[in-house]
């Protein structure tokens, strides 16, 4: 059995992911060791399509990066996706199980616990190390028989435990003890360091009561982490979002471009516009307001876990409107994924799996037609531009990227993409307005660049003609920040004991 080492948290939103992240790092650059990082289960709507095909959470993806190694759907076998009131989608080892209500997953608990196992057992025989993250918190005292993610993985590995509270919330100490007050005995012992994350002020009036929950507890606090407004790494949910203006175009000299995303209520793959934070002349919105999204460059329509209750919400509230106005004014839209979806005729749900809707009018930007069906695409791909994409002044080939959806959409309107040698058109354009199933499709520098080029001639600016942001080499910077955050901040050499390193 690989040696390994288990980040849990006192709550969701505390910072595990991103310390996990950090020391797939640091234990790949400063120790050489192979290293992986593993969640047993894991509920996010932000997912990635492994080489093979498999859908993962994107903070596994994220955490492979960091150690350097290839995404596999052993490093997260269950997957749960939410979709509204028809409960979860279920994910197990990269691919669609069934969707199903909390009362009935827990049913399941002993299939998919046989499944983590076996991926324990997959990565134990590849890598030297693994790094484990737990979810959301070990102290809920309803589902502690349950569980498949917390303690039942601590205890079937041998882990030690290194449980984050976050003291931007407030009652960090509360928290860090009534988590192992909770706790039986056998599970509180394996917790054997506390850290401390998001911390703003003096050090010094945080350091008594440090001494005092080790005093109560016995178990020591390894590190304080400060508070990071903005690490650069992609989030693992969508509590991150806000209205709030992000990139660097505040403090550029070229003129500002402002890029305004939907803030659709399921919201997935929020990634696929993060590339986007690094150019010096976007200022990006995530927003639902209105007078964002008809004062801006460029309008996106994000993915959807539930693309027709995410249509309808639209209706009601009657943005579908205001977005119609911004097109008729010449404000240009794209729609990825769930959002391509949504530019068509009709979007149509025959056997009811996304709702109880048969059939609904979509926003009648793209001649399209979306009919759901049991298949779910998830599939890595290699693209090209079919053809005139508006604000998009060159051709652009080898654009990587990938596919999560249900249902397949077919149209008279020209495709944006070809893929796989140039034979699958993907995508439509029509006017002003495009769509595609390529998430990630930004992640390309060129291409990214390309299109906010265009933008800017649109609005009488003058092209940025110099090489494109790196979106890669900025992304493996900030985990290099994160790294050196935890080195700085956190007892390694203790970490390295516990470890037995």
């Amino acid at each position: 059995m690989p040696k390994s080492i288990m980040i849990q948290g006192t709550g969701s939103g505390v910072g595990k992911s991103l310390i996990a992240a950090g020391l797939c790092r640091i234990l790949t650059a400063d120790l050489g060791l192979a290293v992986a990082p593993f969640k047993a289960q894991n509920m996010a709507l932000n997912s990635f399509v492994t080489a093979d095909g498999g859908e993962i959470g994107c903070a596994q993806a994220t955490q492979a990066e960091a150690a350097g190694c290839s995404p596999s759907v052993y490093m997260n076998p269950i997957l749960l996706k939410a979709s509204g009131e028809s409960g979860s989608q279920i994910i197990v080892l990269g691919k669609v199980y069934k969707t199903m209500q909390a009362a009935e997953f827990y049913e399941h608990k002993e299939l998919f616990w046989k499944t983590v196992t076996h991926a324990w057992d997959e990565l134990s025989a590849a890598y030297e190390f693994i790094v484990i993250e737990g979810a959301g918190s070990p102290a809920e005292i309803n589902l502690m028989d349950r569980e498949i993610v917390n303690m039942a993985v601590a205890r079937h590995t041998g882990s030690p435990v290194l449980l984050v509270g976050d003291i931007d919330r407030g009652g960090v100490f509360a928290s860090l003890y009534g988590t192992t007050a909770l706790l039986n005995y056998d599970d509180s012992r394996l917790i054997k360091a506390f850290i401390i994350n998001k911390f703003r002020g003096d050090i010094n009036i945080l350091l008594p009561g440090n001494k005092l929950i080790e005093d109560r507890t016995g178990i020591p606090v390894i590190g304080v982490l400060p508070y990071v407004t903005d690490m650069g790494l992609p989030e693992e949910d969508g509590l991150v979002l806000d209205t709030k203006g992000k990139g660097r175009a505040a403090s550029s000299s070229f003129g500002s471009i402002k890029i305004t995303v939907l803030r659709l209520k399921y919201i997935s793959n929020f990634t696929d516009f993060q590339p986007f934070q690094y150019e010096p002349d976007v200022e990006l919105i995530i927003s639902q307001r209105p007078e964002d999204i008809i004062n801006t460059d460029l309008i996106i329509i994000p993915g959807s876990k539930n693309t027709i209750a995410d249509l309808l919400i639209l209706r009601d509230s009657g943005l579908d409107e205001i977005i119609k106005q911004a097109v008729k004014g010449g404000t240009p839209v794209i729609g990825l994924c769930g959002g391509y979806q949504m530019l068509g005729r009709t979007i149509e749900d025959p056997l009811r799996i996304e709702s109880t809707e048969a059939k609904v009018v979509g926003l009648c930007l793209l001649d399209t037609t979306t009919v759901f069906n049991k298949i779910k695409t998830t599939r890595q791909v290699i693209a090209a531009t079919a053809g005139q994409i508006p604000h998009i002044r060159n051709t652009h080939s080898a654009l990587t990227g990938y596919e999560i959806h249900m249902g397949q959409t077919e149209g008279s309107d020209t495709p944006a993409f070809v893929v796989h040698g140039n034979k699958c058109p993907d995508g439509a354009v029509k006017g002003g307005v495009w769509g595609t199933y390529i998430h990630g499709i930004f992640d390309n520098d060129a291409f990214r660049r390309d299109l906010v080029n265009g933008l800017r001639e649109r609005k009488g600016l003058p092209p940025i003609e110099n090489a494109p942001v790196s979106y890669a080499a900025e992304k493996d910077a900030a985990i290099d920040r994160l790294a050196q955050l935890l080195r700085t901040n956190l007892n390694m050499d203790f970490i390295y004991s516990l470890a037995g390193l």
